[in-house]
């Protein structure tokens, strides 16, 4: 049996989506260390694997104190420029623990020795980890597909896919200019970091978000039909289906909870566990729908439901958490800032989606679900009432977005991202060396609009 260390970033929806991967590695017979916060050590023993704990270093503040962090992130991007604010981002999130990251892996290297390490999109450090070591690594794609290429435009512009020449050379040009100028000085802090590992700098024309695709192998949690076309894919990269499912969570139903079972449609809105401020979406959707004839239930992420205020609309339903396997079965429309994992669980139960998000990967999310035809992007993180009131009525009167949603759930039933993932797995510890694949990925070409 193989041994296998695990890093991830103290998040709700990141220890979710690897623990289905974690719970199928351990049920297999094999060792798997977590290295993550103690926030979430009983989470990560609920699974089967060890924790280890990463130093206060490794963990970006925005993971470490998400409320104070996002309190001051927001701040200091009204006082400057959006380029200077999406560098600053950049370099607190990604290139501030990667040597910490590092240190981390190589202090448990007396008490344990993995044959492959396994990280999600935001831990970079086992990149640099395998880089001094030689021990191959694994990342696993818990959002967009965000490795650049001419057919996508750059990450975090929510652009559409390249359809033209012309617009394959614009978007080549625009990567070029990401990343030689726009991310020039957080290329920098990344080389500065490899040197003091004695590792050479990036090579020209790359930048640092370069470091998420893995040589050996990529794990991209979704199917075809819910990512951008490319003449060209990567061939470590695995569709391995949504990584969703695990263990129930437990559930107390609120005293409201059977007239979900009643009402003729159920609207569910929520921003997930991060930017939770409600005014950004949940009070709006609330407002927005006070008068139609549905049941809007809200969930605030974990935020006191007095957060939403003491008028609240008649057919307005709150909570701090509710499972989404309780909740989805009676959802008819979801209404989301676009966080992936809660997207891709609408989507397994065939609900159409209203999104509005633009903060980190959401715009590419929310670009995703509209080029899809799943649902409708409002291409705004502030939406107005009037704005989300019409998107839920078209969604609603239109079956064009349910049927695409349901003909991606049907995709979805056809993978098994835990196993699947796992056997991948199993061969990069086995052989060490990249897993590829046997032949193209089928991409669909057309845009479903």
């Amino acid at each position: 049996m193989a041994c296998f260390l695990i890093s991830t970033m103290p998040g709700f929806s990141h220890i979710q989506q690897i623990g289905v991967i974690a719970r199928t590695l351990v049920a297999r017979g094999h060792t798997v260390w977590w290295h993550t916060s103690a926030t979430f050590q009983s989470a990560v023993e609920a699974c089967g694997a060890h924790f280890t704990p990463a130093s206060p270093a490794a963990i970006p503040r925005l993971y470490a104190d998400p409320g104070a962090a996002r309190t001051a992130q927001e701040t200091l991007a009204g006082r400057r420029p959006r380029l200077t604010s999406l560098q600053a981002d950049l370099q607190e999130l990604f290139v501030a623990p990667l040597r910490a990251q590092h240190d981390d892996y190589q202090a448990l290297l007396p008490t344990i020795r993995p044959d492959a390490l396994i990280a999600d999109l935001m831990t970079l450090g086992p990149a640099l980890f395998a880089e001094t070591t030689g021990i191959p690594w694994a990342m696993v794609g818990m959002s967009t597909f965000s490795v650049a290429s001419p057919d996508v435009g750059p990450f975090t512009l929510g652009l559409p896919p390249a359809r033209t020449a012309l617009t394959r050379l614009a978007y080549g040009l625009m990567h070029r200019f990401f990343a030689q100028v726009l991310m020039r000085p957080v290329n920098r802090s990344t080389n500065a970091v490899r040197a003091t590992l004695a590792l050479p700098p990036l090579p020209h024309g790359r930048m640092f978000f370069d470091l998420q695709l893995s040589p050996y192998l990529y794990l991209q949690g979704t199917t075809p039909s819910f990512e951008y076309p490319r003449r060209h894919l990567p061939p470590q990269v695995h569709f391995v289906g949504p990584l969703i499912g695990g263990p129930a969570v437990p559930f107390t139903p609120p005293v409201w909870w059977p007239e979900l079972a009643t009402a003729r449609t159920v609207v569910h809105v929520a921003q997930g566990t991060v930017a939770t401020a409600p005014e950004a979406l949940l009070l709006p959707t609330l407002h927005a729908l006070a008068d139609e004839p549905m049941l809007v239930v809200a969930v605030t992420g974990g935020a006191p439901v007095a957060h939403l205020g003491d008028q609240l609309p008649a057919n307005a339903r709150v909570a701090p958490f509710i499972p989404y396997a309780a909740l989805l079965p009676h959802t008819t429309v979801m209404v989301t800032n676009g966080g992936y994992g809660g997207v891709q669980l609408a989507l397994a139960h065939g609900i159409p989606l209203v999104v509005a998000g633009k903060s980190e990967d959401k715009a590419e999310v929310c670009a995703r679900i509209g080029w899809s035809g799943v649902g409708v992007n409002l291409d705004t993180h502030r939406p107005t009432s009037a704005q989300i009131r019409s998107a839920v009525r078209q969604v609603l009167a239109d079956d064009h977005y349910r049927r695409r949603a349901q003909a991606i759930q049907q995709e979805f039933a056809h993978y098994d991202a835990g196993p699947t993932a796992a056997a991948l797995l199993e061969r990069l510890a086995v052989t060490g060396r990249p897993v590829l694949r046997a032949a193209e990925v089928p991409i669909p070409t057309t845009e479903y609009r």
